[in-house]
């Protein structure tokens, strides 16, 4: 049956996992403190911070709670306070062109070419909506929002959760079958596929040097470029 939507993860797919970890964690892991001391008081801010006294035993300190955010950073752990707080921090380093956001050089015109086609596009990533809007807003291919009809983070669920799919599937009103999920994490297309959506492994050798063949991909279609996908499922 035609494709009818597409949503795609961002790093590992449309992005080097190497641009997340070598560039966007080290620069918010040294921003941060100076970020919660000048900023902790703002209510948006404020409530993130709190979440994370809260379940670490009611700590009242920026500082222990800036550190406990640094070794969730270290631990590459899936945590909304700490997505939104990362977001706000690269935000100022998006904004003063301290970098811009990696795009694989496939994964762009792919992207332009599904908009143009009347493919409504749609981003589900761990990093929360204000990151992935920056994110493609400073790309290396420019800025791709406007390709974008919606975008999803964590508080939808979580990424290996078949529930998630099909909260995003009733929230952008296109049958599950009819959306099509890009991810390198097989645990993710799983979940994905439980819900009853089409899904894509992308097993790109700059992140996998490994190919995942076989009974690794979980019987789904894999690619190693958005120039393989094919819209049909």
């Amino acid at each position: 049956m035609p494709i009818r939507a597409i949503l795609t993860d961002i790093e590992g797919t449309t992005s080097s996992i190497s641009f997340v970890k070598d560039v966007l964690f080290p620069y918010a892991r040294r921003a941060l403190p100076a970020f919660v001391a000048a900023r902790g008081k703002e209510p948006g801010v404020r409530r993130w911070l709190d979440a994370v006294a809260t379940e670490n035993g009611g700590m009242c300190d920026d500082r222990m709670i800036v550190e406990v955010l640094q070794g969730w950073i270290d631990e590459d752990r899936k945590h909304t306070a700490l997505k939104a707080l990362q977001g706000m921090v690269w935000a100022d380093g998006y904004r003063s062109a301290d970098f811009t956001a990696h795009i694989y050089p496939d994964a762009a015109p792919a992207l332009m070419a599904w908009k143009e086609a009347g493919l409504p596009l749609y981003v589900y990533s761990s990093g929360s909506v204000p990151a992935q809007r920056l994110f493609f807003g400073h790309s290396d291919a420019g800025d791709l929002t406007p390709l974008f009809s919606g975008w999803f983070d964590t508080e939808v669920g979580g990424k290996r959760e078949a529930d998630s799919y099909r909260r995003i599937a009733a929230e952008i009103g296109v049958a599950p079958g009819d959306i099509l999920f890009l991810s390198d994490v097989v645990e993710e297309l799983d979940a994905a596929r439980e819900a009853g959506l089409a899904t894509v492994l992308v097993d790109r050798r700059e992140d996998y040097p490994n190919p995942r063949t076989g009974e690794a991909t979980h019987g789904h279609a894999r690619v190693e470029s958005f120039a393989d996908i094919a819209l049909t499922a």
